[in-house]
């Protein structure tokens, strides 16, 4: 079996169910497991080369739609005839279901099933820890500062602030992906701003960025161990590293 996945987050599911022997080509972006490190890359997630695509001969290939756009490279993939399968996950169970989904398609039904039951076993853990914390923190998930994106209600963020005994700010706005202004995130009072700009490493992001924001001041609970520079590959992709996330996000808020 030929596989190719056109995400990050497709990538870190195969690895998940220990099938990362099976690809044969990736994205740009993936970058985890390290063995990947020396397949094909076949273009940005956004934009994947499908003559590379088609060169690679996949007996599968893993697309999505987790980000706005990818709809062209699906589009392509129907347009060519090529055997694909198309993830979306918004949530943990979606997630679970992908591990379960994906095992199928590849031939491996039982690893999914094994890795869907692993996974779900690491939540619930997860959960009981959170739930220690008594007062609900409220989170600011930063994904891009200008203009301001953050993730709304439809998002596995609001699930992950949950599960660390917090609320996501936004879980009012009934949208994955929220476009919205820094005078708003004001109004909110977060207790923490999590930084996880999509793309950036964290060594580019700077809590001084925050700092000098008008208004800033009037976030009276806020200091620099307030400011959260994350990893945006622990946050922001839809992929069962997302619990590695949030074990480290219960270790940082919970002090």
């Amino acid at each position: 079996m030929r596989v190719i996945s056109l995400c990050p987050s497709n990538t870190e599911i195969i690895e998940y169910l220990g099938l990362t022997h099976l690809l044969v080509g990736v994205d740009d972006f993936s970058d985890w497991p390290e063995s990947i490190a020396s397949l094909p890359k076949l273009g940005p997630d956004l934009s994947i080369n499908m003559n590379l695509v088609e060169k690679l001969n996949p007996d599968m290939v893993l697309a999505s739609l987790s980000v706005p756009g990818m709809e062209k490279n699906v589009n392509q993939l129907k347009e060519r005839g090529i055997p694909h399968i198309i993830l979306n996950p918004q949530s943990l169970s979606d997630i679970e279901q992908d591990l379960i989904t994906t095992a199928e398609v590849l031939g491996y039904p039982e690893r999914g099933m094994r890795a869907a039951e692993r996974f779900r076993t690491r939540v619930a853990k997860v959960k009981q820890i959170g739930t220690n914390n008594h007062r609900a923190l409220k989170l600011y998930w930063e994904w891009w500062p200008k203009p301001v994106f953050t993730p709304g209600k439809l998002n596995w963020l609001t699930e992950i602030s949950e599960l660390a005994g917090a609320v996501n700010i936004f879980q009012d706005v009934e949208f994955a992906s929220v476009q919205t202004d820094w005078e708003d995130v004001l109004r909110r009072q977060p207790d923490y701003i999590c930084l996880v700009w999509v793309g950036v490493r964290r060594d580019k992001v700077q809590k001084s960025i925050i700092k000098k924001r008008p208004g800033f001041e009037k976030l009276k609970h806020l200091n620099d161990e307030r400011i959260l520079i994350l990893e945006e590959e622990l946050y922001c992709r839809p992929s069962p590293r997302l619990l590695d996330g949030l074990e480290k996000l219960i270790g940082l808020i919970q002090k």
